[in-house]
């Protein structure tokens, strides 16, 4: 029997996932036999082959209408398109804020650039995902990366501990979305999102409610929402910086892709039996990710109960059931990805060779040590916060519209009273840097070409907040 030949045109569709893979193999070799790591070229080589990516993804990725492929397993449209290319804006701008950091500190291997890569093809993959099956490939690609990226500092023991942690619970998490994918397939004889959305209403409730369940379950894990967070704040804290910047910027849109896909997409039919669970788990994650994060005095740390908190926004806005809280919780996520790049891009340019920029206490008089870093912090954090006028303030006023929108009243109000809990600790975070002695703390190094980008990150976060209808119709264009 003759092979089947794909068609060119699903070939040229998946250019970007083509790509994200030869340029993985394409630094392994270079690494290999040219020894790029020890010349400090893997992290530029890496850049140049991303931008490749995204212009090939601009010209033949991005679907201006939706078209299934490859046998119902892959799908072009315009949101899969508008969340590649912030992928590739956000893994450049890791690798962009990271290398330094991993060159003081011996990490210059080509095998974090191939795991950066194969993490990004996992996204990929979850984003243009239209059956079960693509879904459970991607999240495996990429979280077997990130497992391998959290150790990627081999001296260090408390990297190797929070490793383990997340290999464990993420296997768990894996078998728990597998038994809740096979509940779906045994009910509806079907592993394509569009037909398990037509069939899924015809399903028996008991059966269908106890898949829906596990699905949801895997997916709060895979968001770090409570209570599946145990891993988020050790992961945060004991993994490199660079990886701990990864996994919460780059690797949330793989979160929110997979979300949309399975859910939004995938049960579109059936919200009323979902959209409570996720309501139930959003309240838990606002509520303990705001409170918890009080008590941190860690930086990093403090930073992953925020970040289970904004998973909880970013819940709020699907526990609508309606695609304006869908689109409402693609602009928050787009915001907390700005923001939470730059964030972490600040605890970088503050580390140095020997020491780790961690504790909040290390902020202390950062304005007279240096006022321009101490502004642009100022910015972030009241943008995380939600103050007028960043992006983060309209990020979570376009999620409590959608939840007054569609009749949840009260989750709209317990999402502003928390958000004034949760705003104490990042404006604790400007106390130290405005009205403290900075002590012997030195003047941070002058990191030009970081700086420059990170004055940029920051400026996006302030220009999308005064312009926030540009952001937001954006937002609505590619979710229909």
């Amino acid at each position: 029997m003759s092979p089947t030949l794909l068609p060119l045109g699903s070939m040229t569709a998946a250019i970007p996932e083509i790509w994200l893979a030869a340029a993985a193999c394409l630094i392994l070799m270079l690494d290999v036999y040219f020894d790029t790591g020890r010349r400090g070229l893997n992290g530029l080589l890496t850049l140049m082959l991303l931008a490749a990516g995204a212009a090939l993804t601009a010209q033949y990725g991005m679907g201006h209408h939706r078209e299934v492929l490859f046998n119902g397993l892959y799908v072009v449209d315009p949101l899969a398109g508008f969340l590649k290319m912030l992928a590739f804006v956000a893994m450049a701008t890791t690798v962009f804020y990271s290398q330094e950091y991993l060159e003081q500190r011996g990490m210059r291997g080509g095998e974090y650039y191939v795991l950066c890569l194969t993490a990004l093809l996992g996204i990929f993959v979850l984003i243009s995902a239209n059956s079960l099956l693509t879904v459970y490939l991607g999240i495996e690609l990429l979280s077997l990366s990130l497992y391998a990226m959290v150790a990627f500092d081999r001296d260090s023991g408390i990297a190797a501990e929070a490793a383990i942690k997340y290999f464990v619970l993420g296997a768990i998490a894996s078998g728990v979305l597998l038994y809740g994918m096979s509940m779906l397939y045994g009910l509806t004889g079907t592993l394509d999102l569009d037909r398990l959305s037509n069939i899924v209403r015809h399903a028996p409730d008991a059966g269908l409610i106890i898949g829906v369940a596990f699905v949801v379950a895997a997916i709060a894990f895979k968001f770090g929402a409570v209570p599946f967070h145990m891993w988020v704040p050790d992961v945060y804290q004991g993994a490199p910086t660079s990886v701990t910047l990864y996994i919460a910027a780059v690797s949330n849109l793989g979160s929110f892709a997979l979300i949309i896909r399975l859910l939004a997409h995938g049960l579109a039919s059936m919200p009323g039996i979902w959209a409570q669970m996720v309501a139930a788990v959003a309240v838990l994650s606002l509520a303990i990710g705001n409170v918890v994060a009080i008590a941190q005095t860690n930086l990093k740390r403090m930073l992953a109960y925020s970040s289970i908190a904004n998973a909880g926004f970013v819940l709020l806005g699907f526990s609508t059931g309606h695609a304006f809280g869908y689109q409402a919780s693609l602009n928050f996520t787009v915001a907390y990805v700005l923001t939470t790049l730059a964030s972490f891009g600040m605890v970088l340019i503050l580390s140095r060779s020997g020491f780790e920029h961690e504790e909040i206490a290390d902020f202390r008089g950062l304005s007279t040590r240096d006022p321009v870093l101490a502004v642009l912090m100022l910015i972030l954090m009241f943008s995380t916060a939600g103050v007028p006028p960043f992006i983060g303030f309209w990020a979570k006023l376009w999620i409590i519209q959608a939840l007054i929108n569609s009749g949840h009243m009260w989750l709209g109000t317990f999402a502003v009273l928390i958000s004034v809990v949760g705003a104490f600790y990042y404006l604790r975070v400007v106390w130290f840097m405005f009205f403290e002695a900075p002590g012997e703390r030195p003047v941070p190094e002058r990191r030009w070409g970081v700086r420059a980008i990170l004055v940029v990150n920051t400026l996006a976060v302030l220009v999308l907040g005064l312009l926030p209808n540009a952001l937001l119709s954006l937002c609505q264009s590619v979710i229909r």
